[in-house]
């Protein structure tokens, strides 16, 4: 056998009925459609699975359905403890410190660390959150954490209606 003899089984593959061309055709005038009626009409007929006979679907009313984003979500950097361990004894461990060594992307963002590996230095470290293990495993190893002020951007600013000295205080404008 050879590629020019391959065929598809006989039978499993039929021509496309072509619709509305006349009555000789055996599926003229409606088309199969019947009279009238929603599916009767253009490509719009047939509204899909959340139609709802107009009024607003439930997939539309619930905004976590789909398509949801929530405009003031803060996106943090994750850090590990046991990368923090590449850091000398006695240092004061800072997000812009974390994105020199690669850590983090942006030593401006936000930053959480997670407790996940192991911590054997002493280390004084500041970030935006700590998970609760990973606090539990820098003071073990005898260091400490500081967690730092989010600083307010964005929709968050615009909703939250601060005066503008007070949000020049949280950005640290002053």
């Amino acid at each position: 056998m050879k590629l020019h003899d391959l065929q598809p089984d006989p039978g499993s593959r039929r021509k496309k009925q072509r619709v509305g061309r006349g009555i000789a055709a055996g599926q003229g005038k409606t088309a199969g459609r019947g009279t009238k009626g929603a599916g009767a009409r253009g490509r719009s007929a047939r509204k899909g699975p959340h139609f709802e006979g107009g009024q607003l679907p439930l997939v539309r009313r619930l905004p976590f359905k789909r398509g949801f984003t929530n405009i003031f979500r803060t996106e943090y950097q994750e850090v590990k403890v046991s990368q923090l361990d590449s850091f000398d004894a006695g240092t004061t461990v800072t997000p812009a410190m974390m994105a020199a060594r690669g850590f983090v992307r942006d030593g401006n963002k936000p930053v959480v660390v997670l407790g996940n590996g192991d911590v054997s230095k002493k280390l004084v470290v500041q970030a935006h959150r700590f998970t609760k293990t990973a606090q539990d495993k820098i003071a073990a190893a005898g260091g400490s954490t500081e967690t730092l002020e989010l600083k307010i951007k964005g929709a968050l600013a615009t909703v939250k209606k601060l005066s503008k000295a007070k949000l020049a205080a949280l950005n640290g404008d002053e």
